[in-house]
């Protein structure tokens, strides 16, 4: 929402300032230049990227116009699930959580998270039930996977900032265009020349607008959006190798509620509520 708001306010001020000093809003419409410049930016889209890239940048484009789902109800329904499922362990032996491990979509207790959240927990439990790796081993390695993980969501965000960099040199490649096609004019009416001028011009005004008005902050979204993705996977690492280290359950749950970012994070108390509630079998 905050984002549409913004992208009309940028072009709302740009169009508003033009009409405002009696600009002709008419020369601004130039489809010849606005295909220029879209279409050679999608083209490098299409060359630079592999289609995992080209996927990733659409579904970033969701979270930019959509709100973010880490918030604080997202985090105290990780961290109650999980201190259920650290109470599991501590009763029962991690050895007897095997099947939710094994067949987290069909458990009572990780059927709710998303497939990157059960492959990051579980993953971890089942090298933990070997009996191999030490704590600090397995820290290592969520510590490892989040690294991939966060690699891998950051590049559409490089890509889109690339192509956000690439509009103004784009605009000016259909300014020389519209210059060179002015040339052509030379003799005719004043006026015509004086058109032809101005789009051209405007080539160069649309690259610098999309690239700083709108592809530039869209890309700035997307980023942030990763960074909240890589916090969130923080917390639960946080939690889970504290208790693996020998920590009680709801200490290792204080552990991954201090690590939440402080504007979401639930309070003690709250927490402390949630972990009341019904906790769910282990399959």
């Amino acid at each position: 929402m905050f984002a549409i708001v913004g992208i009309v306010l940028v072009f709302g001020a740009v169009i508003g300032g033009y009409l405002m000093e009696h600009g002709n809003l008419k020369v601004l419409l130039q489809p010849a230049e606005l295909l220029i410049i879209a279409g050679a930016a999608a083209g490098t889209v299409l060359v630079a990227n592999p289609p995992a890239v080209l996927k990733g940048i659409l579904e970033g484009l969701r979270a930019v116009f959509g709100s973010s789902k880490f918030g604080k109800a997202l985090y105290q329904d990780v961290l109650k699930q999980m201190y259920f499922l650290m109470q599991a362990a501590r009763k029962q032996g991690l050895n007897e959580l095997e099947n939710d491990v094994e067949n987290p979509a069909k458990s009572k207790i990780f059927s709710k998270w998303d497939h990157h959240l059960q492959n990051f927990v579980c993953d971890t439990l089942r090298m933990a039930m070997t009996g191999g790796p030490t704590p600090f081993e397995l820290d290592q390695m969520m510590e490892v996977d989040m690294e991939v993980h966060h690699h891998t969501s950051n590049q559409p965000v490089n890509a889109l900032n690339t192509v956000a960099d690439s509009l103004p040199g784009l605009g000016i490649v259909a300014a020389v265009l519209g210059v060179v096609i002015t040339m052509q004019a030379l003799g005719g009416p004043p006026e015509e020349i004086g058109h032809k001028v101005a789009a051209a011009l405007v080539g160069t005004f649309l690259g610098i607008l999309l690239c700083y008005g709108l592809l530039g902050p869209m890309a700035s979204k997307m980023g942030k959006a990763a960074e909240e993705e890589g916090q969130f996977y923080h917390v639960v690492r946080l939690a889970l190798i504290a208790f693996l280290k020998g920590a009680s359950p709801l200490v290792a749950i204080e552990f991954g509620r201090r690590a939440v970012p402080g504007h979401i994070r639930p309070s003690f108390q709250e927490l402390e509520k949630a972990l009341k509630g019904k906790e769910p079998a282990a399959t």
